[in-house]
């Protein structure tokens, strides 16, 4: 799986409101370079999670960008099926709509179970755990296992 430059600006900025404390908006510069995103992609970004209803934009020289709903409310899958559509797809297309023939047949089940166990961790971790180093339990057990980032 491949999380894309666009998801990971989109979930960095989302993380940066979420670490807010202030309630005034965050401009888009500032968010930009908090987080060392080219401002003009990070623009494309917010609107996009504007659209999805998960930002609030407010115009004038006090603008800026605010979550639209608190960020325990907010999950890591939210942010990313905004910005890139579906979790876990084969060729643009969901697992459930493929089907395959012969020796692999198999593969659609290994297909849903990726997508399952994808949705289950990304849908499981709000900003605001991710925002409060407190990741859940079962995900930062998942971190220990030997090699689970090293080997290829």
């Amino acid at each position: 799986m491949r999380i894309s430059a666009r998801a990971d600006y989109a979930v960095r900025a989302a993380l940066q409101l979420a670490a807010s404390r202030d309630e005034a908006p965050l401009k888009a510069e500032a968010i930009a370079d908090a987080q060392e995103i080219p401002h003009k992609f990070l623009e494309g970004i917010l609107n996009d999670m504007r659209r999805g209803g998960l930002v609030l934009s407010q115009r004038g020289g006090n603008g800026g960008y605010r979550l639209a709903r608190p960020a325990a409310s907010i999950t890591i899958a939210d942010v990313i099926r905004t910005v890139d559509g579906p979790l876990v797809s084969v060729r643009g297309v969901r697992p459930p709509d493929l089907s395959y023939t012969g020796p692999a047949q198999s593969l659609l089940p290994l297909w849903i179970a990726l997508r399952s166990n994808v949705r289950e961790i990304l849908e499981g971790v709000s900003l605001a755990d991710v925002a409060s180093a407190q990741l859940p339990a079962d995900v930062s057990a998942l971190t220990d296992t030997p090699g689970a980032w090293t080997n290829p």
